[in-house]
């Protein structure tokens, strides 16, 4: 049967929720997980579920999931079914069923629904996996010998530890003109496609490999759209599809390349179409170029791209058409791409146009290389051209092969592992610092008590029960974000309570601090800090007796710092508000903290704001601020508030439930922070500085409250200071230090009169005591440019044809300069180069006047010999 995407995105969301799946939104690109750079499966934002770490809201669900990954980007465009972005298919039970009925479904859809023919279908198991081959040949009435066991390949891993188990493949065999036959296991890779992959979750797996069953089984599927369109459309590649087929024809547009006249031409194009997809996706869901993390992979695609199109000569830029060939294709499916176009552009466009500028570079690196007559290009060479300038080596290989150089490509291989092996080291331990803060400890209190209610929204003073009090390994690692730390010899402690008004850290800002009192004995808390699913964990020492668990305590937060955080919290929302309204709508959070002290926002921008876009964000801020605008804040659904127009906070992780706070008539942000009642109790918000972080990254500090007062009366202060030391007042300080610095001029022009004055007639002297036209003379004391400026005094006389001065021009540096009449023959560059070698130095400039500087002062006078000697002068 032939399907379009639509088609197939709403037959396989319509198959399970018929079946009690709950149709879940899709998570964006970027994943609140730590542990992965971008969603690179439908199952990356149901993780928390299958650990344990959080109660799924659903038993069962299904999603249509982008999803990005570069572990085959060398292979894109090159076959029939690789690509970086795609979109992925799938349905989960978070321990509701499991294979008795995952099996059945996916075989019941792809042969009832799709319209597969059963007799092309074949299977993979693992070979531990009998129950798997027992259902498939119960309810698919698959043969034996089309199910076949496999090893490694089929058991699925979410990393080094946490929950694993065997996964279940299927494939469509396309015929004997795709290559041998034999089945998935033995037969050709283009013949026999994978079309889903069903992963059955019944394992959690210990550091040391060791496997027990989970006690709650579970389901994971995933199916390429793309793929699975190939077959229904009849084509013989991704590429083919209707969902990328316009964007082949706009990069052939684009290039003006004949698809299938060349090979090279059509790779080229296909990974045009690839990675406008990726790139497309990528920047609207709040990624930027730049040199790390998520940016730098997203330079690294946009690179590849415009490489290819540079390969087919294509001098101007490409990947602005190719966001909007993405957004009219997939728009109606994604609408966010159609209202992200513009932004995709400006900022693909900018990375291109930087680019273009650095593969000239990249090229000229290149050219130099092969320059020298080499006949293999080291692979730290061909490393250096892919990792800096972004060159493939595939077409590092093609530009030197042109000339009959071979590329080592086992050095740049060899240099590519030890990058993949620095990143492997940094990625595990990231992967460590999270088992820490999960320990097995926090496990058991959550399991055993549930999760610690937070009562910090209504009060800062609460009573509690003490529920696990641990002492830190080692006893020590507590500090506060004021930088408040434990006495000498105190024992860090971990303290949970059964109840709190202590906030954790989260969503930029720091946890509380204060004070934990029971009968025995009373805490200093530090920290504060949520582990697991709602888990509060209270860290400090205690002060005098002891806190044991069981006891009813009483907790204190800080109150007066807890305000100034408030304050500075919804100082931050506004500021968000601000931006947007003024700069515009690509202003999305990256990133903030919010400490009692101050409030620092990070956003992506693409300048520096200027002082007016900078006047327009303070005035909007604090004329809400004046006019006290209420602070509302409420729980809804998480789709309600989308609806409501809820920006999330970048990094923020957030249930079916949300929080929502409307700080005055135009923020409105999902924020599980403390806030103030009213935007008057903020005070004044005041901005204290406006930088660059990164690439079109931008950060604002700011100041509130009563940190802002003392900030203006310190201003104030540094004024009347100011205004005291030139005799007039605050008003009038303007006018008086100009009317200083009119005088500063006069005196500089006055001084610099002097001065010339001075050397024309030092420069006299020297020309009518010269023996001839040639002059060399040493003159110490004057810098570079004054030394400089007698030189052209002496050359003015008529009687000098060439005059040539050095000198010591400061305790480590000696200065030179040559300088000739126009008539004179003489090369003044050629005058002064073996002086300026003799110091230590180099030089340059015209054949009129030359100039150098060097550091050996005792090689003074041999400079001077030389000057003589190169000029004839005894």
């Amino acid at each position: 049967m032939t399907m379009d995407a639509d088609g197939l995105r709403s037959a396989f969301t319509r198959f399970f929720v018929e079946r009690g799946h709950a149709a879940l939104p899709a998570a964006g690109l970027i994943p609140h997980d730590p542990s992965v750079l971008f969603t690179i499966a439908g199952m990356v934002q149901f993780k928390p579920y299958f650990t344990g770490e959080q109660v799924a809201p659903v038993p069962r669900a299904t999603t249509i999931q982008p999803v990005f990954r570069t572990v085959d980007i060398e292979l894109v465009g090159t076959d029939a079914r690789h690509n970086t972005f795609f979109e992925m298919l799938g349905n989960f039970s978070f321990g509701d069923y499991f294979k008795e009925r995952a099996i059945p479904y996916a075989w019941e859809l792809v042969t009832e629904v799709l319209g597969f023919d059963p007799e092309r279908l074949w299977v993979t198991i693992h070979e531990s996996d009998g129950d798997a081959a027992g259902i498939w040949q119960e309810s698919a009435a698959l043969p034996a010998e089309r199910i076949q066991a496999m090893g490694e390949d089929n058991f699925w891993r979410m990393g080094p530890t946490g929950p694993c188990g065997p996964c279940s493949e299927i494939y469509f065999d396309k015929g004997e003109r795709f290559g041998a036959a034999g089945g998935p296991a033995h037969g050709g890779e283009e013949r026999y496609v994978e079309i889903w992959n069903l992963v059955f979750m019944q394992y959690e797996q210990a550091a040391d490999g060791a496997l027990s069953e989970l006690p709650r089984k579970s389901i994971d599927t995933g199916a390429g759209l793309e793929r699975l369109l190939t077959l229904l459309q009849g084509v013989d590649t991704v590429f083919e599809t209707d969902v990328m087929a316009p964007l082949v024809e706009e990069a052939a547009r684009l290039t003006k390349h004949v698809p299938g006249a060349s090979e090279r031409g059509d790779v080229a194009l296909r990974i045009l179409a690839d990675h406008a997809r990726a790139m497309t996706f990528l920047v609207s869901d709040g990624v930027f170029p730049s040199n790390e993390g998520r940016g730098y992979v997203l330079r690294r695609v946009i690179r590849r791209a415009v490489l290819r199109a540079h390969q087919l000569g294509v001098a101007d830029l490409v990947t602005p058409s190719l966001v909007r060939a993405v957004a009219m294709t997939m728009g109606d499916a994604y609408p966010k791409l159609v209202r992200d176009a513009s932004l995709v552009e400006t900022v693909v466009g900018h990375e291109e146009e930087a680019f273009r500028r650095t593969l000239r570079a990249g090229t000229a690196l290149l050219a130099e290389e092969l320059d020298r007559g080499v006949r293999v290009l080291e692979g730290d060479v061909a490393f250096r051209l892919h990792d800096t300038f972004g060159f493939p080596v595939d077409l590092t290989e093609e530009l030197a092969a042109e000339q009959g150089v071979e590329v080592d490509r086992a050095g740049f291989e060899e240099s590519m592992r030890e990058q993949r092996d620095r990143a492997r080291r940094s990625g595990k331990k990231g992967a460590a610092a999270g088992a820490s803060a999960a320990s097995d400890v926090w496990r058991e209190v959550l399991e055993r008590f549930g999760q610690t209610r937070f009562l910090g929204y209504q009060a800062t003073t609460a009573e509690g029960r003490v529920l696990a009090a641990e002492e830190r390994a080692g006893g020590t690692g507590a500090q506060s974000a004021d930088g408040e730390s434990p006495p000498p010899g105190a024992v860090v402690v971990d303290l949970v309570l059964d109840a709190t008004p202590f906030y954790p850290e989260g969503g930029g800002q720091v946890g509380d601090t204060g004070t934990i009192e029971g009968p025995s004995g009373r805490f200093r808390v530090l920290d504060t800090t949520r582990v697991l699913d709602g888990l509060v964990v209270h860290t400090g020492y205690v002060v005098e007796g002891e806190i044991a668990p069981g006891e009813e305590v009483g907790a204190a937060v800080d109150a007066e710092r807890r305000e100034a955080i408030r304050r500075n919290h919804t100082g931050t929302h506004l500021l968000h508000w601000a931006l947007r309204a003024v700069l515009g709508e690509h202003v999305k959070q990256q990133g903030s903290l919010v400490v009692p002290d101050r409030l620092r926002f990070d956003f992506s921008h693409f300048a520096p704001l200027t002082v007016d876009e900078l006047a327009q964000v303070d005035e909007l801020v604090n004329s809400a601020i004046l006019r006290d605008e209420p602070v509302r804040v409420y729980e809804t659904s998480k789709a309600e508030a989308e609806r409501a127009g809820a920006m999330a906070f970048f990094g923020d992780k957030y249930g079916d439930v949300v929080r929502v706070v409307e700080a005055g008539r135009g923020s409105v942000e999902l924020c599980g922070g403390t806030h103030v009642h009213a935007l008057g109790m903020i005070g004044l918000l005041r901005v204290v500085s406006e930088t660059s972080i990164g690439a079109n990254t931008r950060r604002i500090e700011a100041t509130t409250g009563a940190a802002s007062l003392a900030a203006v009366r310190a201003s104030e202060a540094l004024l009347v200071r100011a205004a005291d030391a030139l005799r007039t007042t605050p008003p009038e300080l303007p006018a008086a230090i100009e009317k200083l610095l009119d005088h500063d001029r006069a005196l500089e022009d006055e001084l610099r009169a002097l001065r010339s004055a001075r050397l024309r007639e030092e420069a006299a002297r020297v020309a009518t005591s010269a023996a001839g036209p040639r002059v060399v003379v040493r003159r110490d004391g004057l810098d570079a440019s004054e030394l400089r400026e007698l030189a052209l005094a002496v050359r003015e006389h008529p009687s000098v044809e060439t005059v040539a001065l050095v000198g010591v021009a400061e305790p480590a540096r000696v200065a030179l300069v040559v300088a000739t009449a126009a008539d004179s023959g003489v090369d003044a560059r050629s005058v002064i180069a073996a002086a300026a070698s003799a110091v230590g130095g180099g030089g340059g400039g015209s054949p009129a006047l030359a100039t150098a500087g060097g550091r050996d002062v005792e090689r003074v006078d041999a400079a001077a010999d030389l000057l003589r000697h190169a000029l004839g002068v005894s």
